[in-house]
């Protein structure tokens, strides 16, 4: 663990480190690029090489999408409280995303002028679930829940296999009660590659959303224009802001939830103006992280990507917190709310000593796919209206290009485009000559 105090000398040098970590990491920007190239050139048979490669499986073409009858088997091999479980978290998913569907308006801001807006749709979608070290059936719910309930047609749904080539019954029970219309058995940078450049088998999506490790993200990032895309999600983050009535151990609980991911990149910070808490959450750390079933996994993110910083004040916690733009952002204090106010970036905040992160994982309702590294700065978390196509209306009447005619004709004199202003001009040729 790393610890931190605000007397020290080099407090603002090694909080400005922290708070520009980056996103991407040259050698697997590197490494998924070659992987992409690969798939864009030579299709199912590059897919076929990384499944094998990446994920010990052969796979011919003809079975990388999951069949209906494995999802049917799916579901009957489940137990009822699993199943229930995952129908309860996507109707909350599902819930939250109703209530803020885009809705077309328009308004008639000059005499003979309408503009607005409209929304449609996308036609063909791709949800990318991690499903290495953990089948993250959650985050089949928290993508495609949304894009159903924006009403996108094709749905598909790319998944890591196992290692008998299966793909988690869980995880393709929840993809078919969200919506899903197609999940292929394909992971990492090859399954991105896929549903960017399209192959024999496995046909081009227009958006790719989901988190994934780093060589997902840098995937993402660089089929950017060939598709759409939703933020920068790669490896899990939590940072909490907590006083002296914050429970130890409920911190300590918080920050190991997020490190257990098994990337080895994942990383918690607390900030707290309290020397005790501190020691204490330091304490329970340790001892917490001796009980856990990753313990591996979490051993080396406490060595490497823990962070424990003690702040002269909750107003330089937030301060921090703003800079830092944490993924997740627990605060933990007598008066969250309150806290919550000064604080301008994260992808998510949650408030109070009951509301742990993991919450927003599985069941709150609002997207567990969020903005890591630092984006949250500029991106901002899924939700549905980003399954949706967004079209400016505008609706003149005569009278009211007549009016605006003079500054239309202007304006294309300055840039120089003499036929911009002929469109305009031309529609009163008649009245010109008389």
């Amino acid at each position: 663990m790393n610890i931190l105090r605000h007397q020290d000398s080099d407090f603002e040098k090694t909080i400005r480190e922290l708070c520009q970590r980056p996103p991407f990491d040259p050698a697997v920007e590197k490494a998924a690029r070659e992987i992409l190239d690969d798939v864009q050139a030579n299709g199912d048979r590059a897919l076929t090489k990384y499944a094998r490669k990446f994920d010990g499986v052969s796979l011919n073409p003809d079975q990388f999408r999951v069949s209906e009858e494995e999802l049917d088997n799916a579901a009957d091999s489940l137990d009822a409280s699993v199943k229930k479980t995952i129908r309860t978290a996507q109707r909350q998913v599902r819930d939250f995303a109703r209530q803020r569907m885009p809705q077309p308006w328009s308004y008639s801001p000059r005499k003979g002028v309408i503009i607005g807006e409209r929304f449609a749709p996308l036609d063909r979608i791709g949800a990318y679930v991690p499903g290495g070290t953990a089948p993250l059936v959650s985050t089949v719910l928290h993508t495609v829940t949304l894009a159903a309930a924006a009403g996108v047609s094709e749905i598909v749904v790319v998944t890591p296999p196992q290692p008998d080539g299966r793909v988690h019954p869980a995880l393709l029970y929840a993809a078919d009660k969200a919506g899903a219309t197609q999940v292929f058995r394909l992971g990492g940078v090859y399954a991105i590659g896929a549903l960017a450049y399209g192959t024999e088998t496995v046909k081009k999506v227009e958006k790719i959303v989901g988190p994934g490790n780093a060589y997902v993200t840098a995937a993402k990032r660089h089929v950017y224009g060939y598709v759409s895309l939703d933020l920068v999600a790669g490896p899990s983050e939590i940072m909490i802001l907590a006083d002296e009535s914050a429970n130890p151990a409920f911190v300590a609980a918080d920050m190991l939830s997020q490190i257990e991911h098994g990337s080895g990149a994942e990383s918690a910070v607390l900030a707290t103006p309290s020397e005790t808490l501190l020691e204490n959450v330091q304490a329970e750390l340790l001892a917490q992280s001796k009980e856990r079933e990753r313990r591996d996994t979490i051993e080396t993110c406490l060595r490497n990507n823990v962070h424990l910083i003690l702040v002269a004040n909750l107003e330089q916690a937030a301060e921090v917190a703003s800079r830092y733009a944490p993924e997740h952002l627990e605060i933990q204090t007598q008066r969250p709310g309150m806290l919550a106010k000064k604080v301008t970036a994260a992808g998510a905040v949650f408030l109070g000593p009951w509301t742990p992160e993991p919450v927003g994982d599985f069941v709150a309702g609002p997207s567990h796919v969020l903005p890591t590294g630092g984006a949250a700065r500029y991106f901002s978390g899924l939700t549905v209206d980003a399954f949706f196509r967004r079209m400016s209306v505008v609706n003149y009447q005569k009278s009211a290009l007549r009016r605006e005619r003079e500054t239309l004709e202007t304006f294309a004199e300055i840039e120089g485009l003499d036929a911009h202003g002929m469109s305009t001009g031309i529609r009163f040729r008649e009245e010109n000559d008389s």
